[in-house]
């Protein structure tokens, strides 16, 4: 996946009726898990992962916007 801030890696667990979904953005090492029930489309939860992603990386920076991994 590669959105506007640059390349993230998504990996989907599935965990018996749930899926645990993984950002991992592979420049910073930074990672974020969410849940979800194994039936929700990948799309959502990928989006949700890499939103967490996101956040965990501005909370990171003092709520600066990370920079863009090239």
């Amino acid at each position: 996946m590669s959105p506007a801030g640059g390349e993230i890696y998504v990996e989907f667990v599935v965990q018996g009726a749930f899926v645990k979904v993984t950002a991992i953005d592979p420049k910073t090492g930074d990672e974020a898990s969410v849940m979800g029930p194994s039936g929700a489309s990948r799309a959502a939860l990928s989006d949700a992962a890499v939103r967490k992603l996101r956040y965990v990386q501005r909370k990171k920076n003092g709520g600066a916007r990370p920079p863009p991994s090239a």
